[in-house]
Order: C-alpha cells, then structure tokens, then sequence
C-alpha cells in the first residue's frame, strides 16, 4: 500500500488514522478542509489540486472528479492493458480511498430550504467510494471512522485480506443506496410531482438494535429504525428497564400503542397476541388500567400495558401484581419505576408523543416474491357519529352513540373478523381472528360472561359487514342494544330487518376495517 486518498466530511479520528498511515510511508492525497486539518496537525499531505494539475472549481464542487484520480482507482491491477495506461499518463495507482458523505441526512432533519438541501448532496464523494468499492480485489475503501482501528490493527500483519476488503466494499454500497435513497425520498416530498406508488420503490432503513430473538427463539431478528423519525414508534422509544426486547414483543408493543393513540382521554390498553385483551377510560390511569384489565385477565397473562399518562405509583402496583411481559407509556413517577425495579424482568418502555394521532403513510408487508404496499388505515370516521346513516326504525341513544363510537375505534385495531362489545368507556367482550362473523359474536360473548361482565346493554361494533342475520341474532341473544357496522352487504334490509325486530339501534359507517 502506497498511496491514500482521504477527504471527509466527518473528521473523527481522522488525524490520528492519518498518522498512522504516514508511519507506514503511505503518500497522502486529500481535497479541501480534510487536508488542511491534517496539514496544521504536522502531517504531510499532497492536495488533489496540485496532483491532477486542475483547481478545485464552483465552491469545491468539483475536486476530484478528474481522470487521474479515477483511473488511479479504477484500474484493474492485474490487467496489463490498464497499468500501461498508467504508466503513459503517469498515473501512480491509488491503493485506499478514506471519504464519507456530506451530511445530507443530517441537514434535513431540520428546517431547511430546498438550496440548502441540494448543496448538501454529494458527487464526488459517491462517486469515489463506488470506484474503489467496485475494485476492491485492489483498492480498500474506507466510510466510516469505527473502521480505522480494525483497519490499521489488519494492515499490520502485513496486508488487507480479500475477505475485509469485499466486507468493506458491501458497506461502501450499502451507504450509497442509502444515500441516494433518502436523497429521492425528501425530493418527492419537496419537489412537485408523483408521491406514492412510484415505479421503483427504494426503502432504507438503519438497523436500531438487535432483538433477542425473531417471531420463535430459533429466528433471528432486528429492529431497522426509519430515517428522521419523529412519530412516536418502539423505533425510537427508550427501555428504561427489563429484558432484551423479542420480535413479538415489538409487534405487541407497536398494536397497544397503535390502539392507544386513538384517544384523547385517559386510557389503557391491555393486549396479547397483537389483540387486545380489553381497553378502558377513565377518571384516574388506575382505574382505567383495572377496568380495562378486567374485560379479560385470562388471556392478559403475560401480555402488554400500554398507558397514555405518566404512570404513578398505585397503576404500578396494579400492574406488577400479575405478570406482564411490557409497559410502554409517555412518562413514569420515580415511585412508579421503583416499583417497577423489583420486576427486573419486566420491560419499560418510554415513547413522547402518544396523545398524537397516526400519520398517513404506506405500510408494506412482505410476500414471497414481492412486498404488498397501501396506504396506513389512518381513517376512523367520516365526520361525526351524529353524521353517520341510522338504518333501523330505532334511533341509537346519546349513550348508545359513546358506546358504538369507543367500540369502533377499538375494532378497527382489532384481527379480523373482529366484533367488540363495548359500553361508552370500555370494552366488555372482544371476539377477535374468527373466520365467520357470527363466531367473533359467539366468542366476544363467551369473554364477557367468562370475565363475570354482562353484555345487556352494551353496544356491538363489527370491523365488515354482517353477511347473514345469525351474527345479528347472536348479538341480540348477548343483549346488545346498538351496532355500528360499515354496511354494503346485499343482505342488509335483511341485517336491518333482524334488528327492526329486536329493536336494535343500528348506523352504517360506510367504511371497513378489516386487520388482516
């Protein structure tokens, strides 16, 4: 190794490496403010500019997209042909190139103008980091500072072997498609024209943590954290406490906290298996913890808790006093978390924001062959329940309408076929992952009585349409008073009709909720 060429956007432990290489007798070519930090810390340094014989030009935008620094890289070492070349234009091979990108992801995640943006996207630096990763038999490509240390410990025994320098190569591509990628990205967003669905779609993600094991323990798996995420997720949630978080527990922390930001009031929700087990308002976070836990305590054992306030110290007593696998809340009292402390296995999990509403967004799902892409059912109701088409002879009551309301947003989160018995502020019965209709009936039912909770009274939402009159007589049967529903099947007067007849209450929404 002969010749290095640095120039980076990010100095960390750049002098340093520097000086090493220099012991090591290895000439080095820099550009711009990368060689005048190595300049003024002793070492010495050859400028680009003076190498290729040509200025750096338009305020540093062009400095090293020149042939003699490319050719340099790019030439094939054991091709004859190319070290001729070299040696005619008397080119001198470069044998590794240092460089990471102008900061691009950093400058928009803050306000910023669209020039400013577009100052911050970086070309030669790319276009180095290809060229010497695409002949890494040859050149080692350096992008980011934790790879100096391993670098300089292999370099010396000697020499880089094949095996380091195509590790090096995949994560100088890997930076590349992730740049480029959030380049397009914030483009689309900021330049008129096409915004989702495009005919490529590019996704890049920045692995988060290791997660202890996938969806069984003999599945590995990770949590990949979305760029410039502001939305509360687990992505940037806080552990405060607890074991190393599964791939399942991430699922059913995300569907609590899914549910939880579709309201406003003092609210906990309790889940297992990606269903909620129940969900409850309240006057006090405990009490709505206790009523929610109370719709079914069974199938809660070893579930989640998620909580929108901060959790004090009576919800954690209540919360500890059964085995849970997680809480995720916005804040937690330093009573709440020495309670907490005395469950040392238990998971606390911190996220801001909770009280906002789901943004709208795609949502991709893997298949084989391909990923499913739609839009993120952001959509609850269109205007008020007061607008929606009241379809029985019946009217629903004030209280009818709270109730059908609060099941509707606890439907909508809930696996299909989904039917919830509700009253205004809490869930009494929830059938959940059925696949006919009038079975989720059967079961949400089922729950209730199981759980000593009386569904007469209660208010039925159903994520789709009745298909037949059997879910409706099994819901008059549970001594359900009112249905919200989406309507459109061709059996509705029927569905009507059924409920005419037990003087049921029932409004269309116009809108499913299916959760596959």
């Amino acid at each position: 190794m002969k010749k290095a060429l640095i120039s980076v956007s990010d100095k960390t432990g750049i002098v340093d490496f520097a000086k090493a290489l220099q012991k090591k007798d290895i000439e080095i070519l820099s550009t711009g403010g990368t060689a005048k930090t190595l300049k003024e810390a002793g070492i010495k340094v050859t400028e680009v500019s003076y190498y290729t014989g040509f200025p750096e030009i338009m305020n540093g935008r062009v400095k090293t997209l020149h042939p003699k620094i490319h050719a340099a890289i790019l030439a094939n070492r054991k091709d004859p042909a190319h070290m001729k070349q070299l040696e005619d234009l008397e080119i001198e091979p470069i044998d590794l190139v240092v460089t990471n990108l102008y900061p691009f992801e950093d400058t928009i995640a803050k306000p910023v103008q669209l020039f400013e943006a577009i100052e911050k996207i970086d070309i030669g630096g790319p276009s180095m980091v290809r060229a010497a990763a695409k002949n890494h038999d040859s050149v080692c490509i350096l992008t980011n500072p934790k790879e100096y240390t391993p670098f300089l410990e292999e370099l010396e025994t000697g020499a880089i072997s094949e095996e380091t320098r195509r590790k090096l190569a995949i994560k100088a591509f890997q930076l590349t498609a992730h740049y480029d990628t959030i380049i397009e990205k914030y483009l689309t967003t900021a330049l008129p024209g096409e915004k989702t669905y495009p005919k490529y779609l590019n996704l890049t993600y920045k692995k988060n943590i290791d997660l202890r094991y996938g969806e069984n323990p003999h599945q590995k798996a990770a949590l990949y954290k979305e760029h410039n995420i502001r939305e509360p997720s687990l992505a940037n949630a806080k552990q405060i406490q607890g074991k190393q978080l599964s791939y399942n527990n991430i699922l059913d922390l995300d569907a609590a906290l899914r549910l939880l930001r579709e309201f406003d009031e003092i609210t906990a929700v309790v889940l297992k298996h990606n269903n909620p087990c129940g969900v409850a308002t309240a006057n006090t976070l405990v009490n709505a913890y206790k009523t929610a836990l109370s719709t079914d305590s069974m199938s809660a054992f070893g579930g989640i808790v998620a909580l929108n306030r901060n959790v004090d110290e009576d919800t954690a007593k209540e919360i500890t006093s059964m085995f849970m696998e997680a809480v995720i809340a916005p804040s937690y009292s330093k009573e709440a978390l020495d309670v907490f402390s005395k469950k040392k296995r238990l998971r606390i999990m911190q996220v801001d924001g909770i009280t906002t509403k789901e943004k709208k967004e795609l949502t991709l799902r893997k298949i084989a062959g391909g990923i499913l892409v739609q839009d993120k059912d952001t959509a609850l109701l269109e205007g008020s329940i007061d607008q929606l088409q009241v379809v029985t002879k019946r009217k629903p009551t004030e209280e009818e309408k709270e109730a059908m309301l609060f099941a509707w947003k606890v439907c909508k989160h809930v696996k299909s076929n989904s039917v919830i018995y509700a009253n205004a502020n809490r869930t009494i019965g929830i059938g959940a992952g059925q696949m006919s209709r009038v079975d989720s009936s059967v079961v949400g039912s089922m729950k209730a009585k199981n759980a000593g909770l009386d569904t007469k009274g209660t208010a039925l939402a159903s994520d789709a349409f009745f298909p037949f009159r059997d879910g409706i007589d099994a819901a008059a049967k549970a001594g359900v008073t009112a249905i919200i529903q989406p309507g459109g099947s061709i059996r509705d007067q029927e569905i009507i009709d059924a409920c005419d007849e037990q003087e049921i209450a029932m409004v269309f929404t116009g809108m499913r909720h299916f959760n596959h």
